[in-house]
């Protein structure tokens, strides 16, 4: 009986073979959001705020639906245009925001939470903060109380870490000029 194959990624040729060239309609298209559900605003705003330091840049609420949305991203608040129209066009056309979707009703369910997607079923893993120095942000972190998954010395992969957020949701903690050592 043969021994079975041993398991591995694609090739770096596999990988980038599988890829397309962008159509050029797709020109001016951008990641421009990602959301989380989150069962309490104010413990989750509290936390991308003063722990990761970043801006609510607008919330808006649905109420024949039940649900508000909270966009944040790392934007001076000064940069915030106070106009309602305008301020929606502007949160909108930022990269990388992180919206934060609350059913109204769930932060006070003792039973409700979320599925972080890193126990079974897998699925949606983490978010992913840069920042000038890991270790003095988890330092930062320890002393707030936030709960980590890996400090940056555990594990294989050292010099990054992964904190979770009131909900559970992981978030890797990363100094983009170390990442070339991983790699």
């Amino acid at each position: 009986m043969a021994a079975p194959a041993e398991l591995s990624g694609l090739s770096d040729e596999a990988a980038y073979g599988a890829c397309s060239e962008p159509d050029a309609s797709t020109k001016d298209f951008m990641l421009q959001q990602t959301m989380l559900r989150v069962k309490d605003p104010k413990k989750s705003l509290d936390f991308y705020t003063r722990v990761l330091g970043m801006t609510l840049l607008q919330k808006f609420d649905f109420p024949t639906m039940k649900f508000s949305l909270y966009f944040l991203a790392y934007e001076d608040k000064n940069d915030i245009p106070k106009d309602k129209t305008e301020r929606t066009a502007w949160t909108f056309s930022r990269k990388a925001t992180l919206e934060l979707t609350h059913n109204w009703g769930t932060e006070n369910d003792e039973n409700q939470s979320y599925h972080n997607g890193n126990s079974d079923p897998r699925g949606f893993g983490h978010i992913g903060i840069a920042v000038p120095d890991v270790n003095k942000a988890c330092k930062r972190f320890e002393e707030l109380g936030v709960k980590f998954v890996k400090k940056p010395d555990d594990g294989k992969m050292k010099g990054l870490a992964f904190v979770q957020d009131p909900d559970g949701y992981w978030i890797e903690i990363l100094n983009p000029n170390h990442m070339v050592t991983l790699t």
